[in-house]
């Protein structure tokens, strides 16, 4: 079976992910810019992906709580689909950056993963988490825009039970997607970042159909969704300058501060929100999103521009940072929110407080 396994070049040797190997490789007087960038992110992660999973858990509970269960000024429609998104955060943070990136970068620590044959479930359960999050936004979007742009609409659509129904839609339709994995892959771990982290047979890594299988799971997560919310976020601005104008217009007629303008404060944060999340998710996922599309490109044969493996490494580290970002750009953006977070976060606190109080 082992000599099925594949093989991967790269322009780098193979070298195990951690602080030693990173100190070692940017020593050498030889190695050439690339390679000791390489070495420079080796060292990072290092610290980077351990203190990302101890802040990113603990945030991402603790906004999910708050969502259910204290008023945050959001319309119910608005918090069903960012504790969604909330979860499917949580979700990559363990699948992803606890279960996979960590142990490859503490490989010694976690050699016995490589002796536990459920890589290929792993892989079905983080991709479908993955693509969750990502088409979580896209929905999420969506429904600003039609709440924003569609006002016929809104009424219909912008509701609870609807938000229910296409975040279940999204998830099923997820988890069906990415069952593909499971026979690509092999049950074994590899422990790489070559960009998979599953051992894969020759046949599969050859195969056209596997190739264009995971070329089109490329262009679904993230290449569509980033251009989806690209163009539902130009058509939501040319909606409120469209907006904007008649506003001015109607101000000017009136003579004073008409219903036109209430409306439109009340559609502020809302907008920023929007905004926010929408731009976040394209600037942390732009380089892993190019640089996956490259290296399959590269792998048929398209070699045009070359990129550099720490490219891939960079990009994972993004990514893996915009699963912690909502939490602050829903503090920053909805004053209750963030004072139902401080609240949260001062209770146990306050109770720790008060039992060494009541002790003495």
């Amino acid at each position: 079976m082992d000599q099925n396994l594949t093989t991967m070049d790269w322009d780098v040797p193979i070298m195990d992910r951690n602080l030693s190997s990173g100190f070692y490789w940017l020593s050498l007087d030889w190695a050439w810019l690339t390679l000791r960038i390489y070495a420079v992110l080796m060292i990072i992660q290092a610290g980077y992906y351990p203190i990302l999973a101890i802040v990113g858990v603990p945030v991402n509970v603790v906004t999910i709580y708050v969502l259910l269960y204290k008023d945050c000024g959001l319309s119910p429609c608005v918090r069903h689909y960012l504790r969604a998104m909330a979860v499917a955060d949580l979700l990559v943070i363990i699948l992803d950056l606890i279960l996979r990136h960590i142990p490859i970068v503490y490989r010694d620590q976690f050699y016995f993963m490589l002796s536990i044959p459920v890589c290929n479930i792993h892989a079905v359960l983080l991709y479908a988490a993955t693509d969750c999050s990502v088409w979580f936004t896209v929905t999420f979007t969506f429904d600003r825009f039609v709440a924003i742009c569609c006002q016929k609409l809104k009424s219909k659509y912008c509701s609870e039970k609807t938000a229910a129904v296409v975040l279940g839609t999204v998830t099923v339709l997820s988890c069906l997607k990415n069952i593909f994995w499971y026979f690509m892959f092999m049950s074994r771990y590899w422990m790489g970042n070559q960009p998979w982290f599953c051992y894969a047979t020759v046949d599969v890594y050859d195969s056209r159909v596997w190739v264009t299988i995971e070329f089109l799971h490329h262009i679904l997560t993230p290449t569509l969704p980033f251009l989806l919310i690209l163009l539902l976020n130009v058509f939501t601005i040319r909606h409120i300058s469209v907006t904007s104008r008649a506003r001015r217009r109607l101000r000017a007629h009136t003579n004073g501060k008409g219903q036109c303008d209430t409306e439109m404060q009340n559609r502020k944060k809302s907008i920023i929100l929007l905004f926010l999340i929408s731009a976040n998710f394209i600037l942390l996922w732009s380089m892993l999103m190019v640089y996956s599309i490259w290296y399959r490109m590269w792998l048929i044969g398209y070699e045009s521009v070359y990129l550099d493996r720490f490219v891939q490494e960079l990009g994972f580290m993004l990514q893996l940072l915009s699963c912690c970002t909502n939490t602050a750009i829903y503090a920053v953006t909805q004053t209750k929110f963030r004072q139902q977070l401080k609240n949260v976060f001062k209770c146990p606190v306050t109770q720790i407080y008060q039992s060494i109080k009541f002790t003495h």
